[in-house]
């Protein structure tokens, strides 16, 4: 539990789905002792959200868990092929079955003697079957981005992140995942863009603290990401040892990310201050 200077490993899987009629995450946390999950579902006809955080028990379920191929307990890191995340909830039921990607994955010091942060990320299909008790149904295969990560973060960590999914204007697929303030060294980190399935790693990038757009640096193509929110989770929670608040806002982009001008794009942003 207890990694480098005391510092807690934390670790989570994260899912998000970005369609034309919907966008959904749902994620499991750890850290140290304290387990998690969260999820939200935006319904993009009317502007609704749903959402939940709740606090998960020692070895409880939960509300978000993610299976393999034989229907065990997904692992952190597995290479299985197969992998279903689950939602069940009085409010909403979802499974999210994730298809084929490229991974990204990197390992990063984190600046304080012996500690690390692994991550890997991928743009892949998702076949989405998602319920809600009045009968909304939604049930449709769309890009999203998967997440799993662990590590001995700083004491006190503050990021900025976004990932989501597009169509250049010359109509190519693309994806992206990108970060400032963790995992976001010269090379190595954890930025990706993906363009028809391929990974590329651009250069550091400026977010704009009031997540409303991201730049890129001239040496990478320049441009600007612009964003639009259409809903917003936010939170800020003190559990003494555990203090944590973020905005995570869902919408669409427009602009250009390392020199690719966007048709269109829909996805996340987000800003997380941790002391954890």
């Amino acid at each position: 539990m207890f990694g480098p200077n005391r510092r807690l490993r934390k670790e989570w899987r994260y899912i998000g789905v970005f369609a034309e009629e919907f966008m959904i995450c749902a994620a499991r946390a750890q850290v140290g002792p304290a387990g998690q999950t969260f999820w939200a579902i935006v319904d993009r006809s009317s502007g609704e959200m749903i959402e939940r955080t709740r606090k998960r028990a020692p070895f409880g379920r939960g509300d978000v868990w993610s299976l393999d191929a034989e229907k065990g307990q997904w692992q952190i890191g597995s290479d299985e092929p197969g992998v279903v995340t689950w939602l069940d909830t009085k409010e909403a039921r979802a499974e999210l079955r994730v298809g084929d990607g490229q991974w990204v994955e990197s390992v990063n010091p984190n600046g304080e003697a012996g500690g690390w942060v692994w991550t890997r990320k991928r743009i892949a299909p998702v076949e989405c079957d998602i319920r809600l008790p009045d009968g909304r149904h939604w049930q449709t295969t769309a890009f999203g981005i998967e997440d799993e990560s662990a590590g001995y973060h700083p004491r006190r960590t503050i990021w900025s992140w976004s990932a989501g999914v597009g169509v250049t204007a010359d109509g190519r697929a693309v994806g992206w995942n990108l970060v400032e303030g963790v995992n976001d060294g010269e090379r190595n980190s954890e930025r990706a863009i993906w363009v028809d399935g391929e990974p590329f790693e651009p250069g550091p990038v400026s977010f704009d603290p009031g997540l409303g757009h991201i730049d890129f640096a001239a040496d990478d193509g320049g441009g600007r990401l612009r964003f639009e929110g259409e809903a917003e989770r936010v939170a800020k929670e003190n559990l003494g040892y555990l203090k944590f608040s973020y905005r995570q806002p869902f919408g669409s982009f427009s602009g250009s990310l390392a020199g690719l001008d966007l048709a269109s794009g829909l996805g996340v942003m987000e800003h997380h201050d941790a002391l954890w």
